[in-house]
């Protein structure tokens, strides 16, 4: 089934480039918008899967776009998924985006986005209730709190939390780190037991536990 895409940023040239790559990797848009109220229009009208929006838009470019997002899911929950694009690392946006808990959210850096085959399959991993959050942000994140009980993690396993984080699979790690899947599972009950974090099935309660845990701790 081909997913269906509201794209919002109040730059035209952004939106028209977006929108032509989006195509013609087999989405389709159904409508651009260059401000949060166009994007909640466009989100109530056509019930899109993916709602692609820009933080900063008018009228004061501060947070338009994210309190917009955060209307949306409100309004709507998990029916449409929500990709925010900033041009900055900005932590404390993205932890509002999953403060809810809801799954089917991503926070993706507009300039570090140089593959379209990663980027479409973003979008697919949020539609389908996924998280995908930009390692250079759960980078900021971690570093931030790096001095409680974060210390006592080993260095493989920041790396396997840093995976976890971005909303890796247990094979998906594995295959970045070049370790057995048990291997994966031990540093995974390492790191939950170190956090005092309870393990859960799914990628994206991972994702959630680890970011909250972050942000408790700061």
């Amino acid at each position: 089934m081909t997913l269906r895409l509201v794209l919002a940023d109040d730059s035209i040239l952004v939106r028209e480039g977006l929108a032509r790559l989006l195509v013609d990797a087999g989405f389709e848009v159904v409508a651009q918008v260059g401000d949060a109220d166009g994007l909640l229009r466009a989100t109530r009208d056509h019930h899109p899967d993916v709602a692609i929006v820009d933080i900063r838009m008018p009228p004061t470019h501060t947070d338009e776009g994210l309190r917009a997002a955060e209307a949306i899911r409100k309004e709507l929950g998990t029916a449409v998924g929500i990709l925010v694009l900033s041009q900055h690392v900005e932590p404390s946006f993205a932890l509002r985006l999953v403060s809810d808990g809801a799954g089917g959210v991503g926070y993706l850096l507009k300039d570090r986005i140089t593959d379209l085959d990663d980027f479409a399959d973003a979008i697919r991993r949020i539609a389908k209730g996924g998280s995908v959050i930009d390692p250079a942000v759960v980078a900021v994140l971690v570093g931030r709190r790096a001095r409680v009980p974060l210390d006592d993690l080993t260095e493989r396993e920041r790396a396997v939390l840093a995976l976890m984080a971005e909303g890796r699979s247990n094979q998906a790690i594995g295959d970045r780190l070049s370790m057995a899947r048990k291997t994966v599972e031990a540093h995974i009950a390492n790191i939950f037991s170190k956090l005092e974090l309870q393990p859960a099935a799914d990628d994206h309660r991972r994702v959630l536990a680890v970011l909250a845990h972050l942000r408790g701790t700061g």
